[in-house]
């Protein structure tokens, strides 16, 4: 794919969009990134409807979106709009439709905004496996596109604007048929609605590409964003300009509560923005959709001050990675000791950096055993210090005995300046040695001999602003070149670590040492509160584990281990790199579910929540649940009043179980596919 996804894959800087209306909001171009969530509200109970809207407006919502499943629903958006009229209540209606093209025809009239999915909207899914040739092909395209093409003269006509919401789990049989499961075959069937749009003289038009797992939404997007700039690179000529492309709609679909919920929604929210990618956002937790809002707002504007930092004054020509479309970890060899190995084929790290040493060794020792007792499965593979004279020898051997007393025994990774690391020589598993404008040559190269000579593992640690790293990255590399040390890896501290990293990898790349490991770390600042440190941290460690990029997290200033412990497994479970708990993919609910989905997801995580390794998806209706089943091994999908089907994978095992059996069917279900574990 000839064409970037962003921008600038070296620096932040926004995509150029044009500007769509909703209402009297304008998404795209310079405007914010708006914030969006929906109404889990009956759409038939125009009160409870009503009061919904009114908490998310407080609450900071822009644009609110509104099923209807049904015509008596889409019939029934006229008067929701009428009494938020009458309460003045100004803000933006999108009505969601999915498998009932005359719904929509209906609610276009009374709403600002038509969400429509490719996959759901002219096709009904029969998953059935059969070849398409190129002219049946052509034929299924052009009976969806005539079935589409009245609601776009619609838009037309009214001045509505469209979302084409394509969706990881309910493409059509079609497109899975030729391309797949995959992020290509969601662009694909994006693309063949944006034709009859075109063809239309249709442009209001925003595009969501939404999947559960983090990895594919980004893949997705980005995929979607290089074809739409090779479109419009072709049709403005060999000498033309490319115009401004559609704006994009982003948010990681079914992403479950809590904090969980927030992890995966900021790596792949966040990990778009970085890239400029997003002109309005939803998060989707199984939570009360006021809830989704302060998420949102604050991964819009952490994001929005990334875009108007300075641009990166360096452009290296080479890619970060080999496929920026698919991902695939990094190679890289492997270092340390057999069983703390970084690198490689093990597993990404967790570990933990203390900053000084701690005045209390013995206090610091407890807590670490009492997090690892108490979550046995975050194990703690790495402990980082900062050592300052020989003066701190005492204090870090007092750590190493408080450590052993408590039966733990991990690689310690000891930070020193250049003048005080030949005072712990053979201390430690592993230096860590920062490289900033203020460090010598000479000092380097003294530093990579001694570690050379000792065996002793070396992460330069490179400080800068992000047009300095490749500079940086060069005095390292020579001085340990000139030393004779191969066993070296990298970090970086940056005030744009996604980007600062990325320019690391590719001058790796130039320099022939792209198998060197990476360190991804993340210091929390004193003045950040734990969920904003949560997003952040998921933003600036996620983005780069969903490229393949990282060999080990490292997170720093929490006041308690386990709190970092449990966020850096949560992010690289996030990133779909480690398992250490049970996954559950639970939808936000919306008007077309029949049960409480945030009460009966806490009932069912109580009764599974130790299975780890396990995904189960928790969907109130089957809009995207069968489709979504194939990302997880259990399901458990509303399928009318006061029933549910149970899945495994995206079979239907059985149909049609009384809600108030459901739970200890599901878990039959489970047992009897040898997932079962009894708790504790």
């Amino acid at each position: 794919m000839s064409e970037p996804f962003a921008p600038s894959l070296y620096t932040p800087q926004r995509r150029l969009t044009r500007v769509v209306q909703v209402g009297d909001v304008a998404v795209g171009g310079n405007n914010p990134i708006r914030v969006q969530s929906m109404t889990t509200t009956d759409t038939l109970d125009t009160a409870a409807c009503v009061e919904q809207v009114a908490e998310l407006v407080e609450a900071g919502c822009e644009i609110v979106r509104i099923t209807a499943p049904s015509l008596k629903e889409a019939e029934n958006l006229a008067n929701i709009g009428a009494e938020l009229k009458r309460r003045g209540l100004r803000v933006p209606l999108v009505a969601d439709i999915h498998f009932t093209p005359r719904a929509a025809l209906v609610a276009v009239e009374h709403v600002d905004k038509i969400r429509i999915n490719p996959g759901n909207f002219a096709d009904k899914k029969k998953f059935e496996i059969r070849e398409y040739d190129d002219l049946q092909y052509a034929e299924e395209v052009e009976r969806a596109a005539e079935r589409f093409r009245p609601l776009v003269r619609r838009c037309r006509e009214l001045g509505r604007s469209m979302r084409i919401g394509t969706n990881h789990g309910s493409l059509a049989d079609r497109i899975m048929n030729r391309y797949g499961d995959t992020p290509h075959g969601m662009v694909e069937s994006a693309l063949e609605f944006l034709d009859v749009c075109e063809d239309e003289g249709f442009h209001d038009v925003v595009f969501s590409m939404k999947a559960s797992n983090p990895r594919v939404a980004i893949q997705a997007y980005r995929m979607l964003a290089a074809r739409l700039a090779a479109r419009s690179r072709e049709s403005s000529g060999e000498n033309g300009f490319a115009a401004p492309g559609y704006p994009f709609h982003v948010g990681v679909t079914e992403a479950g509560d809590a904090e969980d919920g927030r992890v995966k929604s900021a790596i792949g929210i966040g990990a778009l923005l970085e890239d400029g990618l997003g002109d309005t956002i939803r998060v989707s937790l199984t939570e009360h959709p006021a809830r989704e809002i302060p998420v949102a707002i604050a991964l819009a504007r952490r994001c929005e001050a990334r875009w108007e930092q300075e641009p990166c004054r360096v452009d290296e020509a080479t890619l970060f990675v080999d496929d920026p479309y698919a991902t695939q970890r990094r190679h890289t060899r492997s270092l340390g000791a057999s069983d703390w190995k970084i690198g490689g084929s093990a597993p990404v790290r967790v570990e933990l950096d203390l900053g000084a040493l701690p005045a209390d060794p013995e206090a610091c020792a407890r807590e670490i055993a009492e997090a690892q007792r108490r979550f046995p499965l975050l194990v703690c593979e790495g402990l980082g210090v900062e050592a300052y004279d020989e003066s701190d020898r005492s204090s870090l051997q007092a750590l190493r005995g408080a450590l052993a007393s408590e039966g733990l025994h991990f690689p310690l990774a000891l930070r020193a300046e250049t003048r005080s690391v030949m005072d712990f020589l053979g201390m430690c598993e592993r230096f860590v040695v920062p490289v900033g404008r203020l460090i010598d040559d000479a000092g380097m190269l003294e530093i990579a001999r001694e570690a050379a000579a000792r065996s002793c593992p070396l992460e330069w640690e490179l400080r800068g602003d992000n047009d300095e790293i490749p500079s940086l990255l060069d005095r390292a590399l020579e001085a340990s070149s000139s030393a004779g040390l191969e066993d070296f890896l990298f970090s970086v501290d940056a005030l744009l670590p996604v980007h600062a990293v990325r320019l690391l990898c590719a001058r790796l790349r130039v320099r022939g040492a792209a198998d060197a490991p990476l360190v991804l770390r993340y210091r929390k600042p004193a003045a950040c509160s734990d969920p904003h440190a949560l997003l952040a941290a998921s933003v600036d460690l996620g983005a780069a584990l969903c490229d393949g990029i990282g060999d080990a997290v490292v997170l720093s200033g929490f006041e308690k281990a386990c709190v970092a412990l449990d966020l850096g497994y949560r992010i690289l479970q996030g990133a779909r790199l480690r398992s250490t708990r049970t996954e559950f993919i639970s939808c936000p609910s919306c008007g077309r579910t029949l049960f409480d989905l945030e009460e009966t997801t806490a009932r069912i995580k109580a009764r599974t929540d130790h299975l780890v390794g396990v995904k189960i998806a928790i969907m109130g209706c089957i809009v995207n649940g069968p489709g979504e089943m194939a990302d997880a091994d259990f399901g458990y999908v509303g399928s009318g009043p006061g029933s549910v089907n149970l899945f495994v994978g995206k079979e239907c095992v059985e149909r049609h179980v009384p809600a108030a059996e459901a739970d200890e069917r599901l878990i039959d279900v489970i047992r009897s596919h040898g997932a079962w574990q009894e708790p504790g």
